[in-house]
């Protein structure tokens, strides 16, 4: 039996999470939009290692952009994944 092809893309998503700084972004654009240089202030990277890790945030849906002049601008494309952030969160100290 084949598996779905959803169990690859929650695999993505889950794969996409797997990254403190990834999760720092997320966390940023449930607030709000952000253009790529404001983002590598918050993860305290370089901009290229930011870029890659909205690639891959963006790759997995979680995140989608829009360009404006010359700025990519990043917001939250699947807000349920600070539903799950949060649920793991404060349940931490129940592990």
């Amino acid at each position: 039996m084949s598996e779905p092809l959803s169990i690859d893309y929650v695999s993505k998503v889950f794969n996409a999470l797997g990254h403190p700084s990834r999760l720092i972004i997320i966390n940023a654009l449930a607030e709000k939009e952000f253009c790529v240089c404001e983002l590598k202030e918050l993860v305290g990277s370089e901009m290229s290692t930011v870029s890659k890790h909205l690639s891959v945030l963006k790759n997995s849906g979680i995140v989608d952009c829009r360009k404006q002049n010359n700025q990519i601008f990043y917001r939250l494309k699947l807000p349920c994944v600070t539903t799950f952030i949060k649920c793991l969160t404060e349940n931490l100290c129940q592990v």
